[in-house]
């Protein structure tokens, strides 16, 4: 059993600060780090700790960045065949980290290089899989040619709209889960209530709330899945590619959607405890051996 991510692979340059700077403004800086990023390498990662065979598809430059970014996913145990490398500068993420909360502006460079047509040279990659993440850091036509194909192929599909951009109708009705945060929901739907928009999609449609949890339609009710509470959050960048990793985890090795849910809001609590999009992501065993781990969620 597979998941392959399409997605970034990028560089995150992480500034640590007390309070934010206001337009005009220049305050001192506490921290200066480098990590790996990428929306699409996190939920790769987050895939690869719990101990599944995972492929990442995406394009990093032909530069000493981009090196390093596919050494990182090499080590991690993640399949790397299919990236591509290109003669432009790697993705690059500038994080403004203020006591725990991240505001970010990225450059997508060679992320942007992935085609249509690199996504039809993987099909059978695609067809080989138990389960495909696709977010929204690579162009549209590469969005919506994994979603044609994943559907023609009969292979399970979570679409991560982020960062937020509309798209037809008839895409989020091939994909099988649907993860915008609130801000994500507001561009996909817009003058629309979550609770109309999530009637219309049972069990497909997951609303990520942050520290509330996560908004879902089990066919019957709409329920709220409060996330684990967390005393010292020290990163929040990356936490909601943790939660898109799991419950892909979660959902291929059979558990139900609410309780995939429940499996991925631990994951990305534990992440939020450490420093790094990708650092954080927890492995299955911490994830068995944390208070809140619960027996009718085991699997191997």
């Amino acid at each position: 059993m597979k998941i392959t991510v399409i997605g970034s692979i990028s560089t995150d340059i992480i500034v640590e600060a007390s309070v934010a700077p206001m337009v005009g403004e220049t305050v001192r800086g506490d921290k200066l780090s480098f990590s790996y990023g990428g929306k699409g390498a996190n939920q790769a990662i987050a895939v690869s700790r719990l101990g599944v065979e995972t492929e990442m598809i995406g394009s990093v430059g032909q530069d000493d960045f981009g090196s390093r970014l596919v050494r990182n996913l090499d080590e991690n145990s993640i399949n790397t065949k299919c990236i591509k490398i290109v003669e432009r500068h790697s993705g690059t993420a500038i994080i403004q980290l203020i006591k725990g909360d991240n505001s970010i502006i990225y450059i997508p460079g060679a992320n942007e290089e992935l085609t249509i047509d690199d996504i039809e040279n993987v099909r059978d990659d695609l067809e080989s899989s138990s389960f495909v993440i696709i977010q929204n850091e690579v162009n549209e036509g590469v969005v919506k040619r994994t979603i044609d194909i994943c559907d023609e192929l009969n292979v399970p599909t979570l679409y991560n709209p982020a960062p937020a951009r509309q798209i037809s109708e008839k895409y989020i009705d091939k994909v099988s889960y649907l993860t915008p945060n609130e801000t994500e929901f507001k561009v996909l739907f817009p003058n629309q209530s979550v609770e109309a928009v999530l009637y219309r999609y049972p069990l497909k449609l997951i609303v990520t709330l942050g520290e509330k949890g996560a908004l879902f339609y089990d066919g019957a009710e709409i329920k709220l899945i409060a996330a684990y509470k967390v005393e010292n959050v020290v990163d929040t960048t990356g936490a909601g590619d943790c939660f898109n990793g799991a419950f892909a985890v979660a959902r291929m090795k059979g558990l139900e959607v609410e309780q995939a849910i429940k499996f991925a809001n631990l994951a990305a609590s534990i992440s939020i405890q450490k420093l790094g999009a990708q650092a954080g992501s927890p492995t299955l065993n911490e994830i068995k051996e944390h208070i809140q781990y619960e027996k009718e969620w085991d699997f191997e």
